[in-house]
């Protein structure tokens, strides 16, 4: 738990330092992923819009393009 804290910490930091404004879709789709259950973007993008139904597949997209640079 500590461990994936700390990583989740250092993905947000670097993505402030890149100009990125942390969202609350952003937070639940970090949570998502580092919780590594989910093997494609269509899997985050299912349990994503099972949490927050706003959360388009665009966006799952683009936060895993931001997250690969």
């Amino acid at each position: 738990m500590q461990q994936r804290n700390m990583q989740k910490d250092a993905i947000l930091n670097r993505l402030r330092q890149r100009g990125c404004r942390i969202t609350k879709q952003r937070m639940v789709l970090l949570d998502i992923i580092l919780d590594g259950d989910c093997s494609s973007c269509k899997e985050i993008y299912y349990k994503a819009s099972k949490i927050d139904p706003s959360i388009g597949s665009a966006t799952v997209y683009r936060m895993i393009n931001m997250l690969e640079e």
